[in-house]
């Protein structure tokens, strides 16, 4: 099976993705069609036996000429021009515009005409009612005999049926002005909708397309940043953006991370420490040995997630395609027994209610409400990815707004994840030395914060050490010189029957302490106890307060034990702590809050070890995600940075999103059922019935754009700004 990206410059309305859909699904070997209406884009999954050109066909034949483009960030003809609307020479813009103003100028005189006294069904005005609207409306005729002869109901073919019904009662005024005024705001409309779209170009264009890449002389060379090879050593000055992913490999700097994470603080940069693409050098120079190429960067990747989450369904989205879907067709039936019924039962005037049906016609598409959910939800996205917050799907971002109780992984998570030794206590008359050589020989094998502390806190030759095995959950055990030894938590200890009065004893000291402590011992008796201490981050109070401030119960799951999740929990506030909790524990948990609470259940976890129980909660979060495969990977939500105030900061944004929404329905179904009410009494023109629909979908593109304004919140204002992108 295949995926082909096909880029449609002229997909503009939502309703023409059924038309793409049905003339595309009945091509052999087609056996999905994804629309983006934002990138104007179509994805077709197909057999390799499909022919490309007979999709291109197929969409040129009803009127949407495309081309084959690359899927995604790759394509930067869909990233930088494919996108947006496409403009010909300023000379074929000029002419166009004065045929376009010919022909609103020709269409004023005519209705003035009517005005001034003559007849509507006078030659020279149906001259100058004819010429405007060949100036102005052959686009929405042309398309709507596309939707005619493919039985679609769309704007164009309800125009065009206004039109038609119009020029067949005489009305050659206002059908000429109608048609310039559909044109002026179709103009207007694909102008807000390229705001939506330039939110996402923001994004793709943090990237610089060029790098100074280091020669095999040691001199320097401007080159394609595609073109660079992976390893390479790169070259970036003050004040420029880099282009690829890499490690420090000389000199160090500051750098604003604020396009990748959403830091508003510039984060200082060593040989050694990892940098990403998009990210601004604000003092140093500084050269980084490439990690991967132009389509592998986080930034790459983050775009990626963005475009693909974008052609996600939400659920707002689905509910308003399938009402939608049955609204337009009732509509039109009414309008059809609105002109007929009072003249064939009732004897009325046949025009009059004419008149009024083709008003509703008018009225009737519904662009702005199907249009509503897309905007508002990349938007969401764009501005969620801005903060460093990348959402995997706007399901996701409605879901958010539900989350009653979150629970939290501790290392890493609420505390910095970089633990240090604090003590040494030998027991059973071993050596304090002893102890700490063998327990640092054994974590040298693993990755464990608390492993790596250990390994630390030891200056000496380490031993060889065989047999290795990791615990999960419990610690690592190995054969050192010929005897088996063990490094674990309380619990590994009480299995292996090590803990004797003396372990129990200095175990229970250091918990009370928060402390996570460590029992190191041999198959026969326990030689010591380390003592691990992980500080709270200072974020992390700020953080548990504002999820408490939007009502979330919080939970803190923990694999050290009760004592020291206890004592952490209570120093950041959160309302209940789980010690000596395995992966398999953790998801239970999950479990056990979902029956509870239902699909309101959030885990925070770092992509790994939590894997299990953020793959079964309602929405998981990944913490300090750049640059981490597996997080992006695995979690719905993942907070780029280490900081868990974007957790209420993506709540906050989700509500909103979901009340702009909410927001947006309202407006599209409101206006309409207005103006279905002033038509039936009288009231109702076709030129209102062209400004009241185009107006109620500017009016929505409008309100979901606000999601795209500055950030509010605790993050937003920490910190200083200095060399932030304005993306």
């Amino acid at each position: 099976m295949r995926r082909t990206t096909f880029q449609v410059p002229g997909m503009e309305c939502p309703t023409e993705e059924n038309l793409i859909r049905r003339s595309l699904l009945d091509i052999d070997g087609v056996t999905a069609v994804r629309c983006d209406l934002m990138l104007r884009r179509v994805v077709v999954e197909h057999t390799d036996s499909t022919d490309t050109n007979r999709v291109l066909s197929e969409l040129s034949h009803v009127g949407l000429p495309a081309t084959v483009s690359p899927a995604l960030v790759s394509d930067s003809s869909c990233t930088t021009q494919g996108c947006q609307t496409r403009e010909s020479p300023q000379t074929g813009r000029l002419w166009r515009s004065s045929l376009f103003t010919l022909g609103g100028l020709l269409a004023a005189g005519a209705e003035a005409m009517y005005f001034a006294g003559v007849k509507e069904t006078s030659p020279v005005v149906i001259a100058m009612a004819v010429a405007s609207m060949l100036l102005c409306g052959l686009p929405t005729l042309r398309k709507g005999w596309i939707a005619l002869r493919t039985f679609t109901l769309n704007i164009n073919f309800l125009m065009t049926v206004a039109i038609v019904g119009g020029a067949f009662i005489g009305a050659w005024p206002e059908i000429a002005l109608v048609t310039f005024l559909f044109a002026i705001a179709e103009l207007i409309e694909a102008k807000a909708l390229d705001r939506a779209r330039n939110a996402v170009k923001g994004l793709m264009a943090m990237a610089p397309d060029e790098a100074s890449v280091k020669q095999p002389d040691d001199s320097w060379k401007v080159m394609r940043a595609g073109e660079v090879a992976v390893g390479a050593v790169v070259q970036v000055k003050p004040g420029e953006r880099l282009a690829l992913d890499g490690v420090v490999v000389a000199g160090e700097s500051s750098v604003n991370q604020a396009p990748v994470t959403g830091e508003s603080v510039a984060v200082d940069k060593k040989v050694g420490d990892k940098v990403f693409a998009g990210t601004i050098n604000e003092s140093g120079v500084l050269e980084f040995a490439t990690t991967g190429g132009k389509d592998q960067t986080t930034l790459a990747k983050i775009i990626r997630t963005v475009q693909e989450a974008q052609g996600s369904r939400a659920p707002t989205q689905r509910f308003v395609d399938n009402f939608a879907r049955v609204y337009t067709p009732i509509v039109c039936i009414v309008a059809v027994l609105i002109a007929v019924v009072p003249w064939l039962a009732f004897g009325q005037p046949f025009y009059p209610w004419l008149y009024k049906a083709l008003v509703l016609l008018v009225i009737a598409c519904p662009c702005a409400l199907v249009i509503s959910t897309p905007v508002t939800v990349v938007s969401g996205l764009t501005a969620a990815a801005r903060r460093g917050i990348l959402i995997k799907g706007g399901v996701h971002l409605e879901n958010g707004r539900k989350l009653k109780v979150v629970a939290l992984d501790k290392t890493g998570t609420i505390t910095e994840g970089k633990p240090r030794v604090t003590d040494v206590q030998p027991v059973g008359g071993a050596s304090k030395d002893d102890a700490l050589r063998i327990a640092a020989s054994l974590d040298a094998l693993s990755q464990h914060p608390v492993a790596l502390a250990v390994v630390a806190a030891w200056t000496g030759e380490l031993a060889s050490v065989e047999a290795f095995k990791s615990l999960t959950g419990r610690g690592v055990e190995g054969r050192i010189d010929g005897a088996m030894y063990f490094v674990g938590n309380h619990r590994l200890a009480e299995e292996r029957q090590a803990c004797s009065l003396e372990v129990e004893a200095v175990l229970s000291h250091f918990e009370v302490q928060g402390k996570t402590a460590v029992v190191v011992a041999s198959e026969s008796k326990a030689l010591g106890v380390i003592a691990v201490a992980d500080t709270p981050r200072e974020s992390s109070v700020e953080a548990i307060k504002s999820l408490h401030d939007l009502g979330i119960k919080t939970l803190m799951l923990s694999g050290d034990n009760q004592a020291t999740a206890s004592a952490i929990a209570k120093a950041v506030g959160i309302d209940e702590a789980r010690g000596g909790m395995l992966p398999e524990d953790k998801l239970a948990d999950i479990e056990r809050l979902t029956q509870a609470y239902g699909d309101a259940v959030g885990m925070v976890g770092d992509g790994v070890n939590d894997a299990p129980a953020l793959a079964k909660s309602t929405i998981g979060f990944a913490m300090g995600a750049a640059g981490t495969d597996t997080a992006l990977e695995t979690a719905d939500v993942a907070l780029m940075q280490d900081d868990l105030r974007g957790l209420p900061e993506f709540i906050r944004l989700s509500r909103r999103t979901g009340a702009i929404l909410t927001q947006n329905i309202a407006l599209a179904i409101g206006i309409k059922v207005v103006f279905f009410a002033l038509t039936l009494a009288g009231l109702g023109t076709m030129w209102m019935a062209v400004l009241a629909d185009v107006g109620a979908s500017l009016l929505v593109i409008g309100n979901g754009l606000r999601l795209l304004g500055p950030r509010t919140g605790p993050v937003a204002t920490q910190g200083s700004n200095k060399g932030q992108s304005p993306a």
